[in-house]
């Protein structure tokens, strides 16, 4: 599926959408590129499972965990990983094969680590169509369960 965002509130207001429709156990893969929108998304997913307290990339600490929602929500940022031995390290299986909601920035670097199933979420921009446009790609990957 591929949506269109305009402005910010319209990314934002996405991520809501898809953390309100979220479910236990989900991992949700969000890829882009440095500024597209990857941290308001999260954001809007955030609300979206009813969590109140602010909500930023949790880059420097790899993860940040949150459990005032519906479902405890991991937020993982993982570009400043230096090998996947790190995420040994923090129990990533313990997240991912859980019972919370796993998003996951930058989810490509550990490619080879990530649940078969799981939903991949592709921000893009296209200056061509506005500086605040972006083309949000949703696709679930593996197999569907009933």
């Amino acid at each position: 599926m591929v949506i269109e965002t305009f402005d910010p509130k319209e990314t934002y207001d996405l991520g809501v959408k898809m953390g309100e429709q979220a479910r236990a156990g989900q991992v949700i893969c969000l890829n882009g590129d440095l500024g597209v929108g990857k941290t308001v998304f999260t954001q809007g997913f955030a609300a979206g499972l009813g969590i109140t307290e602010p909500v930023n990339s949790p880059t420097f600490t790899i993860i940040q965990e949150y459990e005032d929602g519906r479902l405890p929500f991991y937020h993982f940022d993982v570009y400043r990983i230096g090998d996947l031995e790190e995420m040994e390290e923090i129990g990533y299986d313990d997240y991912f094969f859980g019972q919370g909601i796993c998003l996951i920035e930058w989810a490509e670097l550990i490619e080879e680590i990530l649940p078969e199933k799981r939903i991949a979420v592709t921000i893009e921009k296209d200056l061509e169509k506005g500086f605040e446009y972006r083309k949000i790609t949703i696709e679930e990957r593996g197999e569907k369960t009933e």
